[in-house]
């Protein structure tokens, strides 16, 4: 179960946004949106795949920025 904690005179928005945050986080809400319809087991792994490929895609990329930053700062 998810709970926060609101302190004393904090804002109302500022609580439904913590609330927001841990939600996201948790993956209820993605949860949430994948029961909502149902989807064929073929379709399910196909989404997967191509899930996993974008990840793949980001790790390359976010590894390929590293690799630039460490080749600038040996440079200078």
């Amino acid at each position: 179960m998810l709970s926060i904690k609101v302190r004393r005179n904090e804002p109302i928005e500022r609580a439904i946004s913590k609330l927001k945050n841990l939600v996201v986080k948790e993956g209820t809400l993605q949860q949430l949106k994948d029961k909502r319809y149902h989807r064929k087991p073929s379709l399910k792994r196909k989404l997967k795949r191509e899930a996993a490929a974008r990840q793949r895609v980001k790790d390359m990329h976010k590894e390929i920025r590293a690799a630039q930053r460490i080749e600038e700062s040996f440079l200078n």
